[in-house]
């Protein structure tokens, strides 16, 4: 079963999917996308709902499809014959969980101007779509309003963690959140600021309000409300830059790379020695914006790299978050996905504070640009003028490469 074969009429056709079909240029994406799709389209009477969906309405499949490739790659097994939840998943020892996949997708017609909003509508959009998709399959899960046949009616599913899937494809800023509202979500903590970097603590947030003034609490994994959920999966990069670059489809990138090494360790501390910001150029088409913070035990910053995709080196599970609910009913066992580029967090209901395990040189996110040397000229003046003054120091120009 071909994904890309169509019968339908363009009028039906998803934007995104016309914009591959339709571009020379990305058949070795289509190529990519096609083999994420093995076992999935093995499904009897799945195929063709599947097919078309993935034509029509594009997001919520792709990212069905990231996940499938996702469990192979993990080297875990997947029972197709159960349709629902998406994914009985077993790993090689034995232990099984189900996956629902989802997504914050955005509504079928809008009257909202793109990037109309201020940077806190935004944050707060954002929050509301996914704790209301979460809510919608703990729902489902549980059997609210009367819904006949609930997942946790269901024999595969009962005694078994209940892990969501869940990734943000509602506007065209959604990837951009990283991780950030989601932890607004699971553990009602701001991102880090000012007051994080002195104290080491994030701020924290309850609750927010909707427009009409009703509130929306936050931290529903610090407390027992969704104990139905054992864990949530989460990524902003498991999307279509993740097939353009796994094809090797040549692009400008630009990746945020998470950096912590311990002083504990010398021979791991070479390249940390400038702490603060610092710009490099470090080949043709090659820079960088480093920036280390001394926390005591460690230095710890990040690394953003605008490159042609030729020095990119990104894994499928690069980008990935697992989110483990203290309070489950069936808590998910977290050495179940062991993968040194995927983020845990835990939550700790002693202390009441986050535990995230950022293993170094995690992928926070990454973006593509056709291979123009404007692209990389906006880049690079995009970021800031430390990052011009650096270049102009060094007398390269990013046109001259």
């Amino acid at each position: 079963m071909d994904l890309f074969n169509t019968k339908l009429p363009q009028n039906k056709l998803h934007a995104s999917f016309k914009e591959i079909c339709s571009d020379p240029n990305y058949t070795p994406v289509k190529d990519v996308i096609q083999s994420w799709s093995k076992g999935l389209l093995e499904r009897s009477g799945e195929q063709v709902k599947f097919i078309n969906e993935f034509q029509t309405t594009f997001n919520s499949s792709f990212w069905e499809l990231y996940l499938n490739k996702m469990i192979m790659e993990l080297g875990f097994a997947v029972d197709y014959t159960k349709a629902s939840p998406d994914f009985c998943v077993s790993t090689p020892s034995g232990y099984q969980f189900n996956v629902e996949a989802v997504i914050s997708d955005r509504p079928k017609a809008t009257t909202t101007k793109k990037n109309s909003l201020n940077e806190k509508e935004f944050r707060d959009h954002c929050t509301f779509k996914l704790i209301g998709k979460i809510k919608d399959k703990r729902d489902i899960f549980s059997g609210v309003n009367g819904k006949q046949f609930p997942y946790s009616s269901l024999g595969h599913v009962r005694g078994r963690p209940f892990v969501i899937a869940i990734a943000p494809f509602d506007s065209d800023l959604s990837l951009t959140q990283n991780n950030e509202i989601i932890n607004r979500v699971l553990f009602g903590i701001e991102p880090p600021d000012a007051h994080a970097l002195k104290t080491g603590k994030q701020r924290k947030i309850s609750s927010i309000s909707k427009p009409s003034g009703a509130p929306v609490e936050l931290g529903i994994f610090t407390n027992d409300s969704y104990k139905e959920i054992s864990a949530v999966i989460f990524s902003t990069t498991g999307t279509f830059g993740k097939a353009v670059v796994e094809s090797g489809v040549e692009r400008i990138v630009r990746a945020t790379i998470f950096r912590e090494i311990n002083k504990n360790e010398p021979a791991a501390l070479q390249g940390f020695n400038g702490l603060g910001i610092n710009n490099y150029q470090i080949g043709p088409l090659n820079y960088l914006i480093s920036t280390r913070y001394d926390f005591g035990s460690s230095i710890a910053g990040s690394d953003i790299h605008i490159y042609h995709s030729s020095y990119h080196r990104e894994t499928h599970l690069d980008g990935l978050h697992i989110y483990y609910n203290p309070y489950a009913t069936i808590p998910f066992e977290a050495d179940t996905i062991d993968a040194k580029e995927v983020t845990h967090n835990f939550y700790d209901i002693n202390t009441n504070s986050p535990i995230q395990y950022h293993p170094d040189g995690a992928l926070v996110s990454r973006q593509l640009y056709e291979p123009t040397i404007n692209n990389l000229k906006f880049l690079l003046d995009a970021h800031s003028k430390e990052v011009l003054t650096s270049l102009h120091k060094q007398k390269k120009h990013p046109a001259g490469d």
